[in-house]
């Protein structure tokens, strides 16, 4: 009687109400307790084929799930729920899942409440390990995770590359029930200017409040780590919109409950382009451009000789319009910098000679470069009694990355890919290319990935300026050079080819306590240290000496 009482009880706990119909049947509900755990451990040595789990944990937990089994397989790990305390940061409450079977193995990834994205990891052998860390905070944290134990070599007939100006994607097997573990990933790429619009025209995915068994996600972007738009299930007909040329689709399966999936739609969409301006501001790293159209200045009653820089002996070169070009630290230009920017602004001051300056309204073409948030925002107004006209248009720092021979970084390496020694040490560096002699490039954080897009599988070499890895050396700050050693590491013994990614920010070297002079230190902190510009650089492949021998062999046989 008590083992009954209890599996009425455990199924009245389901929060599914087409499945409480069916509770009072045994074997069921056996089944989706094995499916729906609901009785919470603090870790535990898993061993099944596949499993779910529903984790809930409290304050200062320290949890280790190990996932192993005797099998030629790999396992992909999915955290289609996940609930934090509130306001908790990275740092001190986290899911961090390593590839291999502890968590001295290395780093796959982690998910906090900052993730934005439904986190999908892969290991690259039959074991994996994820340790749960919660803060003091007194709150019930609840998490959803299923894994399952899948051959890589076996293709999974689904998701690709859509191009086109418009297509359909559909999930397998539609109209008929979709397969069980299926993930399936479909990146869509439209031409440059232009948005995606998909609608889904028909969509059953199985039912659930938070979409934990059965869920399509939807990327701005044509990455699956960031940028969710939404996820759904259910039976709905959702729409999404991109901000850009690019979307991802993401479907992914459990082993139960299949429906008839879904049928959908994108189209491309011309974003608007900007109006033609009357006149023209370009900024890169090096200057500011300024051009102005003669028959503009007509309008206005002025003519090229009229125009001066805040340094008048910065003339213009004249063709059919007025160009001014000049190096963003010279003519007079000023330089503000506002914590997290910095701005450049030159005026161009239109005067007239004779009885034409006592009827001319005083007018002045404000240029501004502000450098931010990975970009370049360039901003040209005019004003002419009180009134404001505006031209924007977008630019960008010129950042690069380049591996070097030696500590002295007097001679880069030119070959790609880049073949190296298993524990070869390798010099990395980064350089700014700027004519503003007080500007200063800091490594925020870099990581490696067997994949040139950095999807799911990623290892930590430095990490909010914190050497993640034992063998990294970082060098003080130098000018407009970030730089930093590393060993060729573990990836290379499973992977043909690691690329690198490093997260760039630069400073002004006047501003006392920039981030770029603070060096390794905590999210807190970090939040409120001063930097005016950041952006990432990626370099690679980086391979095995190993390989390309062998490829020199096998080119010796076929010849």
């Amino acid at each position: 009687m008590k083992i009954k009482q209890y599996i009425l009880h455990v199924c009245s706990i389901i929060d599914r109400p087409r499945v409480f119909a069916w509770c009072r049947m045994k074997h069921y509900c056996k089944r989706k307790l094995e499916r729906y755990p609901c009785v919470p451990r603090c870790g535990a040595s898993l061993h099944e084929l596949n499993k779910a789990l529903r984790i809930e944990l409290n304050a200062n937990a320290n949890c280790v799930w190990q996932i192993q089994r005797n099998a030629n397989q790999t396992i992909r790990l999915i955290f289609s729920h996940f609930k934090f305390a509130p306001s908790s940061s990275c740092e001190t409450e986290s899911i961090k899942v390593y590839d291999g079977p502890s968590t001295n193995s290395p780093l796959l990834g982690q998910v906090c409440n900052d993730t934005d994205a439904v986190p999908v990891l892969q290991s690259s052998t039959n074991s994996l390990t994820f340790l749960v860390t919660t803060n003091s905070v007194a709150f019930t944290r609840n998490f959803f995770v299923f894994y399952y134990f899948f051959s890589p070599e076996a293709t999974e007939n689904c998701g690709g590359q859509l191009t086109g100006s418009n297509g359909t994607l559909t999930s397998p097997n539609y109209p008929a029930p979709y397969p069980e573990f299926m993930y399936c990933v479909w990146h869509i790429q439209t031409a440059k200017n232009s948005k995606i619009n998909l609608q889904f025209q028909d969509f059953f995915l199985e039912l659930d409040q938070n979409c934990r068994f059965d869920f399509t996600a939807v990327y701005d972007g044509l990455t699956t780590n960031t940028g969710l738009i939404g996820k759904v299930c259910g039976r709905a007909q959702p729409a999404f919109e991109s901000s850009s040329n690019v979307m991802t689709v993401v479907l992914s399966t459990d082993y139960a409950n299949s429906y008839r999936g879904f049928s959908a739609q994108y189209t491309s969409v011309p974003l608007p382009g900007p109006v033609e301006p009357d006149t023209l501001l370009t900024c890169s790293s090096d200057s500011m451009k300024i051009v102005l159209s003669k028959s503009y200045l007509a309008s206005l009653g002025y003519n090229e000789t009229h125009l001066q820089l805040n340094d008048p002996s910065c003339s213009p070169i004249i063709t059919e319009s007025v160009i001014f070009s000049f190096p963003l630290a010279s003519c007079g230009t000023t330089k503000k910098d506002e914590g997290h920017s910095i701005t450049y602004t030159n005026i161009v001051s239109l005067s007239a000679t004779g009885n034409i300056i006592t009827r001319q309204k005083s007018i002045q073409i404000i240029a501004k470069c502000k450098m931010e948030n990975n970009s370049t925002l360039e901003v040209i107004y005019i004003t002419k009694n009180n009134i404001i006209q505006n031209t924007t248009a977008v630019g960008r720092y010129k950042v690069s990355m380049s591996f070097y021979d030696s500590d002295s970084f007097s001679k880069p390496i030119r070959q790609s890919p880049y073949y190296v020694d298993l524990n070869q040490t390798l010099f990395a560096q980064v350089s700014l290319h700027s004519t503003d002699p007080n500007l200063l490039v800091f490594v925020d954080s870099c990581i490696a990935s067997p994949q040139p897009d950095f999807g799911s599988l990623t290892y930590d070499l430095i990490r909010s300026g914190c050497n993640k890895d034992d063998t990294v050396v970082t060098y003080p700050p130098l000018e407009h050079y970030g730089r930093f050693k590393f060993n060729a590491f573990r990836f290379l013994r499973s992977f043909a080819s690691v690329y690198l990614q490093c997260d760039i920010l630069i400073c002004d070297s006047k501003t006392t306590n920039s981030r770029c002079t603070e060096g390794c230190i905590s999210r807190q902190k970090r939040a409120i240290s001063s930097y005016m510009w950041k952006t990432n650089t990626v370099v690679g492949p980086i391979r095995l000496k190993r390989d390309l021998r062998s490829a020199d062999h096998s080119g010796k046989r076929n010849t």
